[in-house]
């Protein structure tokens, strides 16, 4: 999955010149390790209440301890009165990492050739020097779930941490492999096949899954007998989600397709499942929390699916799930704009959700969904040292965030918007000649 070579990696520091992100008068900032004492602010926790002018202590990557009258020792304390510290935000679905310039498509890594490629890894792909993490990371977004794209199996995901050298680094616990299954929607405006033309094509698509799911159901058959197999990566990767080692991240929106996606999940006894998309699960909430299947849902900051639909279709879609039962976690599909993510969370709290069921749609509940929730997702003591300090609630446009923390490391608070934005704010030399 990389296409980067030395004359793209030229041409992107043309493009984007070190010195514009990340470095201020010859001093290059760099993520800080230490020990910090985040002191007397209001500890939003997630799962343990609000816990007003409290401390907690962050040393070797984890947070120590949450209290008051915790001893700083050699800490570096950072006063947080008037401030709040929350647990970093995750988005469940995006492309962070896989695309760097959108026009320029040696630079897009998110899909392969072919139409079953799930052996493909999104982690392999991931650029660490991407220009939009450092710009997702200081909105206090500190985890995504990279996501590749096209075909019916395009890959396996990743969730990583926004800080590291290398994709390893950044690598933080869970895969998964997602699932384009087929619709019975249009596909656009320009879409002009009949309905019947669209029906056909979707039943020839979930016939070329089903025999797809057989084939990999018969490798891990052969696997697990320990047979003499030939090498053939794409059907030992989808083995592993027939096993069930691997969840199979199903996107799908329409109505119509949701509950054929359910059957086929019941019928083929899919052993884990994530619905993804999930643009009308409001039309069918109480079947999907029937068959007690987690969805990650968005962008909640998006256009209705259907004409007839009211304005807030897209805004209200995760609280009337959750309200019917469902686990829903939250999601951007975007990559330059998943710092928009506590935004998109903020419309789904304002219109039937709440706000502090949204704030767990970002944050604990997608770390429940991805069994990484023993080191993310809520403030406790034992877990990453992945926080951010804000000045008020983050889902509203005028709070700020002050400090951020993944994995214990002080990640600096500049990226290519900010230093662009300190560049022509006060420009030297200015228009005067």
């Amino acid at each position: 999955m990389k296409k980067f070579n030395l004359t793209i990696y030229f041409l992107l520091l043309l493009l984007f010149p070190v010195c514009s992100y990340g470095q201020i008068e010859g001093e290059v900032l760099k993520p800080q390790n230490g020990k910090f004492l985040l002191k007397g602010g209001t500890v939003v926790t997630v799962t343990n209440g609000i816990m007003e002018n409290t401390s907690v202590l962050l040393e070797d990557g984890k947070i120590k301890a949450i209290g008051t009258g915790i001893d700083a020792g050699d800490a570096t304390v950072i006063d947080c009165t008037d401030h709040y510290v929350y647990p970093g935000m995750i988005d469940s679905g995006t492309r962070l990492g896989l695309v760097e310039v959108g026009s320029l498509a040696e630079t897009q890594d998110y899909a392969e050739i072919g139409n079953v490629t799930p052996n493909m890894q999104a982690l392999t792909a991931i650029n660490p020097n991407s220009v939009a993490i450092p710009v997702t990371r200081v909105s206090g977004v500190t985890t995504a779930l990279s996501v590749p794209s096209g075909g019916l199996f395009p890959g396996t995901a990743a969730l990583i941490n926004l800080n590291g050298y290398t994709p390893d680094q950044m690598y933080t616990g869970f895969k998964g492999i997602p699932m384009n299954f087929p619709t019975s929607a249009r596909r656009g405006r320009w879409d002009r096949r009949s309905d019947e033309e669209i029906e056909k094509d979707a039943r020839e698509a979930l016939k070329n899954i089903n025999e797809i799911w057989e084939r990999a159901t018969t490798y891990m058959k052969l696997e697990d007998a320990d047979a003499s197999l030939t090498y053939y990566p794409e059907m030992e990767q989808l083995a592993k989600a027939v096993r069930g080692d691997l969840p199979l991240l199903i996107e799908v929106n329409k109505a119509e397709d949701i509950l054929k996606a359910l059957e086929w999940i019941k019928e083929k006894e899919v052993k884990k499942a994530v619905l993804t998309g999930v643009s009308e699960g409001f039309r069918v909430a109480e079947k999907i929390a029937d068959a007690g299947i987690a969805v990650i849902t968005g962008p909640v900051l998006a256009l209705p699916s259907r004409s007839s639909d009211r304005y807030d279709a897209a805004y209200s879609n995760p609280g009337k799930m959750h309200k019917a039962g469902v686990k829903v976690a939250i999601r951007t599909s975007d990559t330059e704009n998943v710092r928009n993510l506590p935004f998109n969370a903020g419309f789904a709290a304002a219109y039937g959700m709440g706000k502090e069921e949204a704030l767990k749609a970002i944050t604990i509940v997608p770390a429940e969904i991805f069994g990484v929730d023993d080191h993310l997702g809520s403030i406790e003591e034992g877990k990453s040292a992945t926080v951010f300090v804000a000045d008020g609630d983050p889902f509203e446009t005028k709070t700020q965030i002050k400090h951020v923390f993944i994995d214990g490391y002080k990640i600096p608070m500049t990226s290519r918007h900010i230093r662009l934005y300190q560049e022509f704010l006060e420009r030297n030399p200015g228009l005067e000649k």
